[in-house]
């Protein structure tokens, strides 16, 4: 995926990031709000999150078209695992950019942050991204009956997670 560039994203990000969480593709199959505001996401790139690890892509003409994070446990004993959440703009879904964005995020888990576990929650009726998670071996461990309110309707979402086994790899 030569044509694309992932990154950290910037506080310079806060408006495209903005942008890319209005689209009800978006916001309606993570747990966002809708109408999310540019001073929100200007707060979340200006906060000094030690736990939270964030990427985007960009087309090679600079459009943010994906964005996604690992949140790290800061339970020590929790420490080896991570949540993941993504989001990727309704024109490029389908187009590989999800892939990308996470092979990425998976590559920074496993051979920069050391994770064992990466999990994340996923709404049943979102075909495609159950698709990519399971694309990427993550296997269901739960289903949550009736766990988000989505457009005026509680909604089953299941927990999906990816383990690496141990022991990392010696060099």
């Amino acid at each position: 995926m030569s044509q694309y560039r992932i990154r950290k994203p910037e506080l310079a990000d806060a408006a495209a990031l903005a942008a890319l969480m209005a689209a009800p593709s978006c916001y309606g199959n993570t747990l966002q709000l809708p109408y999310p505001s540019l001073s929100l996401w200007q707060q979340r790139l200006s906060a000094a999150e030690p736990l939270k690890h964030a990427l985007l892509l960009e087309t090679g003409a600079g459009q943010v078209i994906a964005h996604g994070s690992l949140w790290r446990e800061s339970v020590p004993r929790l420490a080896h695992g991570a949540r993941l959440g993504m989001a990727v703009h309704q024109d490029w879904q389908g187009k590989g950019v999800g892939s990308a964005l996470l092979q990425a995020l998976l590559e920074l888990a496993d051979n920069w942050l050391g994770l064992h576990r990466v999990e994340l929650t996923v709404f049943t009726d979102n075909a495609a991204a159950l698709a990519l998670y399971r694309k990427f071996g993550f296997e269901q461990e739960a289903r949550l009956r009736a766990y988000a309110l989505r457009d005026g309707r509680y909604e089953d979402v299941l927990k999906m997670a990816r383990l690496r086994p141990f022991p990392l790899r010696q060099a």
